[in-house]
């Protein structure tokens, strides 16, 4: 069962580098053509590319707020994931400071019961601080 008390819980901030080999395995793994990703010394990196925080993460304790949420595994499913570039996507040689937040958590009643919904938002930013990306994650309980 979801605790609604978690709402607003942050993780340990953490540092995400944007290789250039990861963006090529990435842009390679997702089936990119596009040239932006594979050329010069700093390809800009797949939007998806983002998704790769969960590696960076694993070197920080409790970087990850969302098990604090204590969904339950059998009942809990990932509804949405969504990206926000606030600026140009990353790049490769680029250094991230992020940090992932409990942003919302909301009830809606579906044909079996009641939902419950949580949305954790990974805020990514450039070494001056400036909000460059964010990675919004959605996930639901059901009943």
């Amino acid at each position: 069962m979801i605790d609604k008390d978690s709402l607003g819980n942050e993780g340990t901030p953490f540092i995400l580098d944007v290789e250039r080999g990861k963006v090529a395995e990435f842009a390679r793994a997702v089936r990119s053509e596009d040239p932006a990703h594979h050329a010069g010394e700093q390809p800009v990196a797949p939007p998806t590319f983002l998704a790769t925080q969960m590696h960076w993460e694993q070197g920080v304790p409790d970087s990850n707020p969302w098990d604090t949420i204590q969904m339950d595994p059998a009942k809990g499913v990932h509804a949405e994931q969504e990206y926000v570039f606030h600026g140009p996507p990353p790049r490769a040689g680029e250094r991230l400071h992020a940090q992932s937040r409990i942003a919302e958590i909301w009830e809606k009643e579906g044909r079996a019961g009641m939902l419950v919904f949580v949305k954790m938002i990974t805020e990514f930013r450039d070494s001056e601080g400036t909000l460059r990306a964010e990675a919004i994650l959605t996930g639901v309980e059901r009943p």
